[in-house]
């Protein structure tokens, strides 16, 4: 429960809302005292035989204590006199103070409910903020749909606990404080034995709400694990329908929904018998303290006037603590989500964007790796074993090997979408870890096998990452990415909705939407991770153009699976289990390389071989 607290500090940032919320709490549960303090002593003094209604009553209450002196005598002679026309006055002054009453209780729920969605839309803020600055060597670890859930179930779950702590509890709380003051004022030896009650009852609730929190912490677990199932094959639909899988998935999705069902079912239960339980022993503890009361009615020790309004009171408060019972269950359930949450927000955030350390200079001299080595978490051997490459600024360096080679991973480590686990990657010398992360991928431009695009226009698309480019800049980048002449063609041209994952689009326009992206970010080194694999031959000649021209006197590292490719590259690295083998050009390592040899002979396509 740290971990709650931890977070409902949070909302001491809108302290006016809470105290004001307190104060109409208290004048809500206020207006319910003076009724129950009001109405059975003073109809059954003003229903005595003989009684002169409202005179006598205000005679009676300001004859002595705290109200001696309280009303003129003139004032208490203007009241009207029957007993019936004191109770419509009562009766009046009660409806008043429950309007009153009400619309304190408004006002509080206004006030409460304000600062939970306020601090629950601060706190998913700070939690995306902290997912999106994590090391990508984190998210590739736990997986992304554990975060999302974190982001959307868990905040929402702990919303709920806010909403029993401020916008009930409050209301429940000080409704069985003022009872229990009545009951006290009246008789405080009853309300004393009623107390007795309160140690078992907060046994019992301790012991289910640790029940719950546990259970709740694991069915959050499990519900991320439904995001997971349902994202991927909702995302890979094509697959799943081409492969016949529907009923597996659907299976594997039952399987996790099924756990989720276990876990909820255990919160059901601890939830469902915390009700009945307290409400049966508060209703024995009532039963025994009213044999012991009319005991002593009967033996003249009591006063049944006395008796009926802390019997009244007590049955109010006791009333009062079943919904809380309800309300700590909730705020245990919120605990295990709050709990998830602090893990995520205390994760290390990715280096290197401290604002003191120095900004690295446009890039124009080298880039080299000095005996790098990287292993994926989890991993048994080495993504990239002792790498070293030196690589001239200008120069244009193709990469080839066998599929899962570590060709791709080397190249993350340029941007530091990963960190080397042994050794450095330099540029102009200068180690890349020492200097600012945002100076760094400023001058990186990066085109990817697999196109990322966000919903929106097509024109944001091009822009994203460059929000001050102008129209004209967006509309050349197009234009030299060979990608004008479909958007044009297109009915809304660059102002044409995106949809989600870009799936509204072929894989060629993606592909060539990113080379125009990276194309307006112009950039001092650019990665093309087999940027043109999905684009058909025609076109890939016509980006191929583009990029021959695009890449002059900017560093350039390609992921090569073509051999137009290959052939236009000033130098080939070849690589095999993470390691470099060979490097030179296509025709040396033809003569030098066995592996080129065979890669060049199966895997490395001419556009003769894949015309389409």
């Amino acid at each position: 429960m740290d971990a709650f607290w931890h977070f409902a500090k949070q909302m001491l940032r809108w302290r006016t809302h809470l105290i004001f919320g307190l104060i109409f709490a208290v004048l809500s549960a206020g207006g319910m005292g003076a009724g129950i303090i009001a109405m059975q002593p003073v109809l059954d003094t003003i229903l005595e035989p003989g009684h002169r209604g409202l005179p006598q009553l205000a005679e009676e209450y300001t004859s002595s204590g705290w109200a001696k002196g309280l009303v003129s005598d003139e004032t208490i002679a203007s009241l009207p006199e029957g007993p019936f026309d004191a109770v419509m006055w009562i009766m009046i002054s009660l409806g008043i103070l429950t309007v009153l009453g009400a619309f304190a209780n408004f006002m509080h729920q206004y006030l409460a409910l304000t600062v939970v969605h306020r601090s629950i839309a601060m706190i998913r803020r700070k939690a995306f903020g902290q997912v999106i600055h994590l090391p990508l060597k984190t998210i590739v670890s736990e997986g992304p749909t554990d975060a999302i859930s974190r982001i959307v179930n868990d905040t929402e779950a702990l919303g709920s606990g806010f909403v029993a702590m401020l916008s009930k509890s409050i209301a429940q709380i000080t409704k069985g404080i003022v009872a229990l003051a009545v009951a006290l004022v009246t008789n405080w030896q009853l309300a004393i034995v009623a107390l007795l009650l309160m140690p078992i009852l907060a046994v019992v609730i301790r012991k289910l709400g640790k029940r719950i929190r546990r259970a709740s912490e694991r069915a959050l677990s499990s519900r991320a694990g439904l995001y997971r199932a349902a994202t991927e094959a909702l995302q890979g639909m094509r697959v799943v329908k081409v492969h016949t899988t529907e009923r597996y998935e659907a299976g594997r999705f039952g399987h996790i929904n099924k756990d989720v069902l276990h876990q909820q079912l255990r919160i059901r239960t601890a939830r469902a018998v915390a009700g009945p339980l307290i409400e049966t022993i508060t209703v024995f503890t009532l039963g025994a303290l009213t044999l012991v009361a009319v005991k002593l009615i009967l033996d003249g020790h009591l006063d049944k006037s006395e008796f009926m309004t802390v019997l009244v009171a007590l049955a109010i408060a006791g009333a009062s603590i079943k919904p809380i019972t309800g309300l700590v269950n909730d705020i245990q359930q919120s605990g295990a989500a709050a709990d998830r949450l602090k893990r995520l927000l205390n994760e290390d955030a990715e280096p290197g964007h401290e604002v003191r350390m120095p900004k690295l200079a446009r890039h124009h001299d080298s880039l080299a790796f000095e005996n790098v080595s990287f292993i994926y978490p989890g991993g048994s051997s080495r993504a990239v074993a002792d790498v070293s490459i030196n690589i001239k600024a200008g120069e244009t360096v193709a990469f080839v090997g066998p599929n899962g080679c570590g060709k791709t991973t080397l190249l993350s480590l340029v941007p530091r979408l990963f960190d080397p686990d042994e050794g450095r990657v330099l540029i102009d010398g200068i180690d890349i870890t020492r200097v600012r992360v945002r100076s760094l991928r400023r001058q990186i431009g990066v085109v990817t096998q697999e196109v990322v695009l966000f919903k929106g226009t097509i024109r944001n698309n091009i822009a994203y990452g460059n929000p001050r480019a102008t129209n004209e800049q967006i509309e050349k980048a197009a234009e030299q990415a060979r990608a004008i002449q479909f958007i044009n063609e297109l009915d809304e041209g660059f102002d044409t909705p995106v949809g989600e994952q870009g799936l509204t689009l072929s894989g060629g326009q993606r592909q060539r939407i990113a080379i125009a992206r990276a194309i307006l970010r112009d950039p001092a080194i650019l990665i093309l991770d087999e940027a043109t694999s999905m684009v058909d031959a025609a076109s890939e000649r016509l980006i191929g153009d583009v990029l021959s021209s695009f890449c002059t006197n900017r560093t350039t590292l390609i992921v090569a699976h073509r051999l137009s490719t290959v052939l236009g590259a000033d130098r080939i690295v070849v690589m095999n289990k993470g390691a470099v083998v060979a490097t030179g050009t296509h025709n040396e390592l033809l003569e030098s390389c066995p592996l080129y040899q065979n890669l060049a002979r199966h895997q490395l396509i001419s556009h003769e071989e894949n015309p389409s």
